[in-house]
């Protein structure tokens, strides 16, 4: 039962899609955010950050960000763009903003991504298209943008300013997902909101308002337009839905969308029934998955050593992030040394069928943070015993030189967030034998399982903290090789000193076939060495 009463607008941020707050809430919320630790997804600012401002001049314009300044407005792709009744009331809601002299702040990046051209069919017969783009709510695409990563870079007058003053920007947006780093690198908090909300906060231009009492702005005689002044009636929309929506829009764009323009059918494609690798291709390349098949050793782990010590709420965006290849980064490096230009290298999302790419993107958020390295933000990891600091990529790399096992200490909900299959891929090809976390989402472990990674989690009531684990310690994993599902192991950490920790730990094996997979490698082994037994027998 769902009491209808309880129904209210309502946004999700700054950090996770899970943390809904209702819309009159939204400003104390963020300011509260402001202030609260990073352990507890706030932002860590003192007091005396909060009143910092920075003043952007542009040739025929000044204006000011702060904290809460909305940078980025998105109507995007996902979630729900094709739906008709909320793409036609940001329409209206546009349209009603735009008679007020309303106008979308100068510092916001706005965008419409449509979840299919039929939409952009029926806003144009509506006549509300026009609306929408006079507040630069231009159509940029169909596919994914904002969402998952693509916003594009800021204008480089904004991103100056927030990275003089160190502000915690916005980004709003009507996609589903908003974890740290993946919207942009530029913005810290993001809020998930439906399209007409994406358009009233491009209105406003901050995340401090309250909408029930403050204006949006004021028309040309000065006097305050709030939100509810141009909020569409639901006679409004059904007029409009009336009006602009046929069946006949749906059957001719979708009547041909497997045929594509010119461009696409000039597109020159391999022919034949193998895929003929182009070792000179930085988008696919043959991943080497198989390349222990019917060596793997199934044993003790021994001597591993921890690459990465992480809080809670881990997520596949934080382990293998979608969006933007900085220049910097090993990624970036690695199409630097291909002959990619930098305008060029797409995202990680795009090149996930390069291998290469996407475990040098592996653990490489901006936003991760690796509490082995106190005050350090991003993607960096320390080797050990000789403690040098370097890209999470190359110390894996250093490790698996040396022949070292290794092993990933995290918190609860370990792999929350998009069932990312390259946050077990990129974590096994890294050399990481096991992740011992407190908890697991469930489908992040057992895509582990199914590239042969043993998710390992403490028992109830124990975990690094009480444990008194801090990452430095070399690791002994044993009883492997009898294994059984949710079988109890026992993890002996040696300390510098020499002393060691016991404890025990189940391993995340919760069925037969889970046990067999591990023990193969992995899915892809288990059922390529099915296949081959098959053709043997027949």
């Amino acid at each position: 039962e769902l009491d209808l009463a309880t129904v209210e607008p309502s946004l999700a941020g700054p950090k996770r899609p899970q943390d809904r707050v209702p819309l009159k809430e939204v400003k104390g919320s963020f300011l509260a955010h402001l202030t609260k630790p990073v352990k507890e997804r706030g932002f860590g600012l003192t007091q005396d950050q909060l009143s910092k401002k920075v003043l952007v001049k542009r040739q025929d314009e000044e204006f000011e960000l702060t904290h809460g300044s909305v940078v980025i407005a998105a109507i995007t792709s996902c979630t729900n763009t094709s739906n008709p009744t909320v793409m036609l009331g940001a329409g209206l809601l546009a349209k009603k903003a735009v008679e007020a002299g309303l106008d979308t702040k100068p510092w916001v990046k706005s965008s419409l991504a449509p979840g299919s051209k039929v939409v952009t069919d029926y806003l144009e017969a509506s006549g509300l298209l026009p609306f929408l783009e006079a507040l630069r709510f231009h159509v940029v695409g169909y596919g994914c943008t904002t969402c998952i990563g693509n916003s594009g870079p800021l204008p480089e007058d904004i991103a100056r300013a927030v990275e003089e003053g160190d502000l915690v920007v916005a980004a709003v947006l009507s996609g589903n997902r908003n974890f740290e780093g993946r919207i942009n690198p530029h913005v810290k908090a993001n809020y998930l909101a439906s399209p007409m909300l994406v358009v009233a906060y491009a209105l406003a231009g901050r995340m401090d308002i309250d909408f029930t009492s403050e204006p949006l702005g004021f028309d040309p005689n000065g006097k305050p337009v709030f939100l509810k002044d141009i909020w569409p009636s639901m006679e409004e929309i059904r007029e409009a839905i009336g009006k602009t929506l046929d069946p006949e829009l749906f059957k001719k764009e979708y009547s041909k969308v497997f045929e594509g323009d010119e461009r696409w059918q000039a597109l020159p494609a391999p022919k034949g029934e193998r895929y003929r690798w182009d070792p000179e291709s930085t988008y696919i390349q043959n991943p080497p998955f198989f390349e222990e098949l019917g060596r793997r050793q199934v044993g003790d782990i021994r001597g591993a050593r921890v690459l990465l010590v992480l809080g809670d709420s881990v997520t596949t965006d934080h382990i293998s992030p979608a969006g933007a290849i900085p220049v910097k980064s090993p990624a970036g490096q690695y199409l630097l040394a291909k002959g990619v230009k930098p305008e060029d290298f797409n995202s990680y999302g795009s090149r996930r069928g390069n291998h290469e790419v996407m475990m040098r993107g592996t653990f490489a958020n901006i936003r991760i943070k690796n509490l082995m390295l106190e005050g350090v933000e991003g993607g960096y990891a320390k080797k050990l015993p000789e403690g040098e600091v370097d890209f999470v990529y190359n110390v894996a790399m250093r490790y698996k030189a040396e022949g070292t096992p290794l092993l990933v200490i995290a918190g609860k909900e370990y792999g929350t967030g998009s069932s990312r299959d390259w946050a077990a891929k990129g974590t096994y090809l890294l050399g990481v034998k096991a992740v011992l976390a407190e908890s697991f989402e469930r489908i992040h472990r057992s895509n582990l399982v199914g590239m042969g990674v043993l998710p390992l989690e403490f028992l109830p009531g124990e975990n690094r903290e009480t444990l008194g684990l801090t990452g430095y310690e070399v690791y002994d994993i044993l009883g492997l090789e009898d294994l059984f599902p949710r079988k109890r192991v026992e993890v002996v950490a040696r300390r510098e000193d020499g002393s060691e920790i016991r404890f025990q730990a189940i391993a995340r094996l919760d069925t037969k076939v889970e046990v067999d997979y591990y023990q193969n490698g992995g899915i892809l082994q288990t059922v390529l060495l099915n296949l081959l037994k098959e053709a043997k027998a027949q």
